[in-house]
């Protein structure tokens, strides 16, 4: 397993030689400035590439997270040639420059999201959280989204009154804050208005739908990298559940059979993230990782602790509600059968996906999440894991 770490590029608080000194080796990376659609130079790659190489560090970009997925692909609007023509033009610069992975996902509008950044945890750290009833204060009391009534129990909607009731003005901009926040490469957030106008593209959008289009795109991008010999992976959602009448549809080892059978080809393959499908179904995170083995070629690897209510908390890397052991074990089978079977990319990168606050991170700006003595932490637990898992 090769041990990597996301950075953010060189507005990243966190340097490269401080990445360097955690005992990573591979980073990933991506080339945020860029809009979303748009072609990624290969000028630019190389540039980024170079200073992730620079002399002394042992560094190298290994993985792109994300290549993102533009939004009309996913509603589907308009001619998409030019967007389809550029993604595989970015696909072959970033081949051209030896990197060979890339993370995408196709969740509708956000990526990620939280309704908490800093949730004081053991010793005065922090973790960020999502929790069902603010969520769904927010649908309700904040987008007035009445129909969102329906997606969540009786006995959340009827907190989520009684939070908006109580909540003051800086609470509310406290949970837009949070739920943007997820949005760790992409610079421009939305305002509460913006949002509901966004959302009204989506209006009357179902799983059918968003499915049809992400078969559009695997069927648009998926030969041509099979020819330069690029690896996608795609990310599941998180939450691992509808949200803002947003349709989810990589939730579920069903949902990513059917993914992956809409394109069957080793270039067609998951990044498995324990934390996002351990939020919907923690017990089966180590099977799941074991019956797509074979088509994993990046791993986010973070833990969560769920509730009864869906709301779930971001746990040290070892103990939450997945085994991660059982994850890890099988990542190793998968990598001795590759290198059985002669492939020279039999390692599975993986990163230390998200972490806690903690220490100097508390005194310290970084992306929520990306903290570096947290992210440290998780690494060297699953450095360990791995390397006793590999001599047993």
């Amino acid at each position: 397993m090769i041990e990597s770490w996301r950075w953010f590029g060189p507005l990243d608080d966190i340097t490269l030689a401080e990445v360097a000194q955690t005992g990573a080796t591979g980073i990933v990376n991506a080339l945020h400035e860029i809009p979303y659609g748009e072609v990624w130079p290969r000028a630019a790659i190389a540039a980024r590439r170079a200073m992730i190489r620079s002399p002394g560090l042992g560094l190298d970009w290994l993985v792109v997270e994300s290549l993102p997925v533009a939004e009309a692909i996913k509603t589907g609007e308009g001619d998409l040639s030019r967007l389809f023509a550029n993604y595989r033009q970015s696909l072959a610069n970033l081949a051209a420059e030896g990197i060979r992975i890339v993370c995408y996902n196709f969740m509708p509008l956000l990526d990620w999201t939280r309704t908490d950044l800093d949730v004081p945890v053991r010793g005065g750290a922090t973790a960020l959280r999502f929790d069902a009833v603010r969520m769904a204060a927010f649908e309700l009391h904040r987008l007035g989204r009445a129909e969102a009534a329906a997606d969540y129990p009786a006995g959340t909607v009827a907190a989520a009154g009684a939070w908006a009731q109580a909540a003051g003005e800086a609470a509310w901009e406290a949970l837009l804050a949070s739920i943007m926040a997820g949005l760790p490469g992409a610079y421009s957030r939305y305002s509460v208005a913006e949002l509901r106008a966004l959302l009204a593209r989506y209006r009357g959008f179902d799983r059918a739908a968003l499915r049809a289009n992400l078969a559009r795109f695997l069927a648009e991008v998926v030969p041509a990298a099979e020819d330069l010999g690029i690896r996608l992976c795609i990310h599941p959602d998180d939450p691992p559940r509808d949200i803002l009448g947003l349709p989810r549809i990589v939730a579920s080892g069903d949902d990513i059979a059917r993914v992956l059978a809409a394109a069957d080809s080793p270039a067609n393959g998951l990044t498995l993230c324990t934390g996002s499908l351990g939020a919907g179904s923690p017990a089966e995170v180590p099977a799941l990782a074991a019956r797509f083995a074979p088509r994993i070629h990046f791993a986010h690897l973070r833990n969560v602790r769920g509730e009864p209510d869906g709301s779930f908390q971001e746990s040290a890397h070892l103990e939450g509600d997945v085994d991660m052991a059982a994850v890890v074990r099988a990542l190793i089978a998968e990598e001795r059968r590759r290198a059985a079977a002669g492939r020279e990319d039999a390692a599975i990168p993986f990163r230390p996906d998200h972490g806690h606050r903690i220490g100097a991170d508390l005194g310290r700006a970084s992306h929520p999440g990306y903290s570096l003595n947290g992210r440290m932490r998780g690494l060297a637990e699953l450095r360990g894991l791995a390397l006793g898992l590999a001599a047993g």
